[in-house]
């Protein structure tokens, strides 16, 4: 279990990282990328680009 922590503290690590790169790149304004303003705060709801990266790791992990 400790293992499975650690990837998924390391997965976050790495996407906080890259989404300042990613949304220079689109994602994130992509058709299907909610964002709204509720309770005083702004939020975001990636789901095209979720599905995008999706699909491209898919790929990755098929051909490797």
């Amino acid at each position: 279990m400790l293992r499975w922590m650690l990837v998924i503290f390391l997965a976050l690590l790495l996407i906080s990282w890259a989404t300042p790169l990613l949304q220079k790149m689109g994602l994130g304004r992509l058709p299907g990328d909610l964002r709204f303003r509720a309770f005083g705060r702004d939020w975001f709801l990636p789901v095209a680009s979720t599905v995008l990266l999706s699909f491209i790791a898919s790929l990755v992990g098929y051909f490797v």
